[in-house]
Parts: structure tokens; C-alpha cells; sequence
């Protein structure tokens, strides 16, 4: 079972318990760390004026204080202008690997779903085969044949998570095509394409939104975790997987530079899946 169907199996038990006291908490809570987040993607400046990749050497290693809020890494730069302004390669990162392997998945599954059971027999082996290797180890095997780096480790991330949206996506299109509506327009003399593009993807697509955003907050895990192993973005730039790589070094003597940026990858993936679940519930309250 890949991440993505676990999460969507989550979301539909945080249906059935219904909305909580407790549960709007963490909404507000993910909702201002969102709008943190924006704003550091789109006007980093505006958070933190400095310049990620300025050397101070004469303030190398300092730990937090009322100067330098993160503390600094080898080089004297500040971590909190570097968490600031590396939101912004994580969310890119995240988002565009997320519509990769979304678009990906769409056309599998629609692919699976639509041309009858050779074409579905087949797409379902060979879905099969991608899901017995890790999601992980073929983003790096696409790495390994095409070399490192942020757009590969991107499209790698992409690829490697489409087979999980592509079965969620064939299994919702079955759903749809089963429907009363569907049939009516079939007796109505429409075609399969017209069918596909008027009746059955808008009902099967509306659900994707909140898989999409459960599925950011993976993806930025995963292209963090291409960048610690040296395979994406590469120091100094000021991207969170690259700085967690550059502090393990230190990480006996100066936590800090390790601490920042994996606190902001663990808080933002969590964020991204209590806002897709809370858009979740309100969908199917609404």
C-alpha cells in the first residue's frame, strides 16, 4: 500500500469521527504556519532582509541568541535568513513534483480505468511492478541514470509518487463510471470521449485536490531527504535537505544547523496534511 493510499485511508476514518474541538486547533495553527510559509516563498525578504548566502567567518558556530535568532553555520551565514529563503526551493520543489506525478497518474489511471480490461490488466501489472520498489529508491534510480540535481531530483520525486495517485485515480474513475449519470448520458448517444471529458473525470478530478495537497507534504520530504544525500540541491544553497546535509558534520557541536531545517521540513509536511484532510471534511460536510 503507497503513502498516498494510507493518507487517503486516514481521511476517510477523520470523516467518519467527525469534526473536533481539538482538531480546529491544529487547523488554526496550520493555517497561520501556511501563511508563514507563503510569505517566505514569496517575499523572503520580507522575513528575513538578509542575504542566505553572505559569510560572516567571524561568526561562525553561533548558537541561538538575540543577534542571530537560528544561530549561524560554518561560514558566519544566519540560519533563520537561510530557513527563510530556502522556503522557497522546498515549496517549488514540492509543488512541481506533486503536479508531475498527478498528471502522470491522471493519465494512467484514466488510461486503465477507460480502454477495457486489456489495457486495465496491463496498466494494473505494471503499476504493480513499480509499487515493489520503495517510492524512494525510484526516485534515486532515476537519479542514478540521469544524473544530480533540482530539476532531476524533482521529476525523480514526481515520477516516483505517480503510481500511487495513478491507482487511487483508476479505482475513483470505475466509481464514477458506474453512476447514474453516466448511464443516462450513454443512452443519450454520447461519446466514450465526450462522457470521459464531461461526466466522469470533473467528478473523479474534484477529490484529487486534497490527495494533491496531502501528497506536497511528501514531496518536499522526499526531495529534502535527495538533497541530504547529495543528489539535489547542493551547499550552499539555501535549501532545507542541503542544509540538514552540510550541518551533520557539526552536528555534535552546533545542532542548531541541523535542528532549524528539519523542524521547518517535519512542520511544513505536517501542516500540508492537516489542511488536506481539514479541506477534506469540509468538502463532504458542505
Amino acid at each position: 500500500m503507497s503513502d498516498l493510499e494510507v493518507q487517503a485511508g486516514l481521511a476517510a476514518q477523520s470523516r467518519q469521527s467527525g469534526p473536533s474541538r481539538r482538531l480546529g486547533a491544529a487547523e488554526a495553527a496550520a493555517g497561520v504556519l501556511a501563511l508563514f510559509l507563503l510569505v517566505s516563498a514569496v517575499v523572503p525578504h520580507f522575513l528575513a532582509p538578509g542575504d542566505p548566502l553572505a559569510i560572516d567567518p567571524l561568526s561562525a558556530f553561533q548558537p541561538p541568541n538575540l543577534a542571530h535568532g537560528f544561530g549561524t553555520d560554518e561560514s558566519g551565514r544566519d540560519i533563520y535568513t537561510r530557513v527563510v529563503h530556502g522556503t522557497q526551493y522546498s515549496l517549488v520543489i514540492g509543488a512541481a513534483a506533486t503536479a508531475i506525478g498527478l498528471s502522470l497518474g491522471i493519465v494512467l489511471g484514466t488510461l486503465a480505468g477507460m480502454l477495457g480490461r486489456v489495457v486495465d490488466f496491463t496498466m494494473n501489472r505494471f503499476l504493480e511492478v513499480l509499487f515493489a520498489f520503495p517510492g524512494l529508491l525510484l526516485a534515486l534510480l532515476f537519479i542514478v541514470i540521469f544524473g544530480p540535481g533540482v530539476a532531476t531530483a524533482t521529476i525523480a520525486v514526481g515520477l516516483s509518487t505517480a503510481p500511487g495517485y495513478a491507482r487511487i485515480i483508476r479505482a475513483q474513475l470505475i466509481t464514477v463510471r458506474s453512476a447514474a449519470f453516466v448511464e443516462a448520458a450513454t443512452v443519450l448517444g454520447r461519446t466514450r470521449w465526450q462522457i470521459l471529458l464531461r461526466h466522469i473525470l470533473p467528478n473523479t478530478l474534484a477529490p484529487l485536490f486534497v490527495l494533491a495537497t496531502l501528497g506536497v507534504g511528501q514531496a518536499i520530504v522526499w526531495a529534502a531527504t535527495l538533497s541530504y544525500l547529495g543528489l539535489g540541491a547542493e551547499p550552499p544553497t539555501a535549501e532545507w535537505g542541503a542544509m540538514l546535509s552540510a550541518g551533520r558534520t557539526y552536528i555534535t557541536s552546533a545542532w542548531w544547523m541541523s535542528f532549524f531545517p528539519g523542524l521547518f521540513i517535519v512542520l511544513t509536511a505536517v501542516t500540508a496534511t492537516v489542511l488536506g484532510r481539514s479541506i477534506d471534511r469540509r468538502m463532504r460536510h458542505a
